[in-house]
């Protein structure tokens, strides 16, 4: 449950943040939906016709609304809460929020490197999968950029965005910094063409992408901290709801669009325009908007779930691989194998995620045990919300 104490309207509570918990639990599943809906290669269904490609990129694009950006969103929010109800300096906040993220980090990394042969064997491409494990430069990848999956470049890119807390601090005092996150997405979509134009056959251009990623990503952080600006000091619900819905509308139709370019070129569209920006900018609408309504009553039914979104981010390409092996041969449409997949990841995750919370040993591998004891990096105060 997301619970702490905040200042909302000029009073002090205790507030249940249920409309968080459901931007958490939707994160979690929307990462397993989206990561469902490419063929095994990780291409918009290229081996099918274009009548075949609508249903499972419709699905993607309504899935694609909570994508990895909302989970940052939320994390550095929570964040910047925690140090007004539990003050603390700079070194012990990094310190901190290592054991949390890097700990189970490093966990998951050699798990999804070795499981990832599974799946290499079934589709033909074990030796090279072999040879991965073998050069220390791929390990180094996989610490430093989180490449063992696909999935796993999250956890280092929070981490390198929660080095530059202090800058968000400075949206609170001043919440229309938040637009900032318009310059620095256009920051990163110009440095990411150079990059790609100049070193695409460098063994720096993940390296390259990956620090421009962080830098810019701050200008989520400055809509974290507008945000938290916004929710202490009190805001016009309504207002704010109906900015968000009509500019929402508008980022929607653009990505339906998007998707019609998918669906008959058989590539995704990179180099459009105006779907770079409706897919970057949906994330903070879209928490800006929840955030909006938080006074609705929400179901108390998503913070017994939301605990779990962690995990379930974390362990559902298990089950992805386990299903696209399963489903490899099957003559079906690819909204069938679509649909099967999301079902069969989404529950065994689930009952994954279920399981190992309850384990005394391994329940901190999905953030909901006590992480196993690492003098160096203990800070007082360090498993407190």
């Amino acid at each position: 449950m997301v619970c702490i104490d905040i200042v909302h309207g000029g009073r002090m509570a205790k507030a249940r943040m249920i409309w968080l918990d459901g931007l958490r639990l939707l994160a979690g599943v929307s990462m397993v939906g989206l990561h469902a809906t490419s063929d095994a290669q990780g291409l918009p269904w290229v081996d099918y016709d274009v009548s075949d490609r609508w249903g499972p990129l419709f699905i993607r694009t309504v899935l694609y609304v909570a994508r990895t950006e909302l989970f940052l969103i939320i994390s550095l929010f929570l964040l910047l809460l925690s140090l007004d109800k539990r003050p603390r300096g700079y070194q012990a906040t990094i310190a901190e929020q290592a054991r949390r993220l890097l700990v189970p980090f490093v966990f998951w990394t050699v798990f999804f490197a070795f499981y990832n042969l599974i799946k290499a064997n079934a589709f033909q491409y074990g030796p090279w999968a072999v040879t991965q494990l073998m050069t220390p430069r791929v390990w180094l990848e996989y610490l430093l950029l989180g490449t063992s999956k696909y999935h796993m470049h999250f956890l280092p890119t929070l981490f390198g965005l929660i080095l530059f807390y202090p800058l968000f601090l400075l949206a609170k005092s001043k919440p229309w910094l938040g637009v900032l996150v318009l310059a620095a997405l256009v920051c990163k979509r110009e440095i990411d063409g150079f990059i790609w134009a100049n070193y695409y056959d460098s063994d720096a251009l993940a390296w390259a992408l990956r620090a421009t990623k962080i830098v810019t990503y701050c200008g989520y952080g400055m809509v974290a901290g507008a945000a938290v600006s916004l929710w202490q000091n009190g805001f016009q619900g309504q207002r704010l709801f109906l900015a968000c819905a009509v500019v929402g509308c508008g980022l929607f139709a653009i990505k339906i669009h998007a998707m019609a370019l998918t669906a008959h070129s058989g590539a995704w569209p990179f180099q459009y325009t105006p779907g770079y920006w409706a897919d970057f900018l949906m994330p903070a609408v879209l928490f800006l908007g929840v955030m909006a309504v938080s006074a609705a009553r929400w179901p108390s039914v998503l913070s017994r779930l939301a605990p779990y979104s962690f995990g379930i981010y974390l362990c559902h390409p298990i089950f992805l691989d386990l299903a696209e092996i399963g489903l490899r041969d099957v003559a079906w449409s690819p909204t069938a194998i679509v649909v099967t997949k999301i079902a069969f990841a989404v529950v065994l995750t689930s009952i994954l995620v279920r399981a190992l919370s309850r384990s005394a040993v391994l329940g901190w591998t999905v953030g909901l045990g006590p992480l196993p004891r690492m003098t160096f990096l203990k800070t007082k105060g360090a498993n407190q919300c």
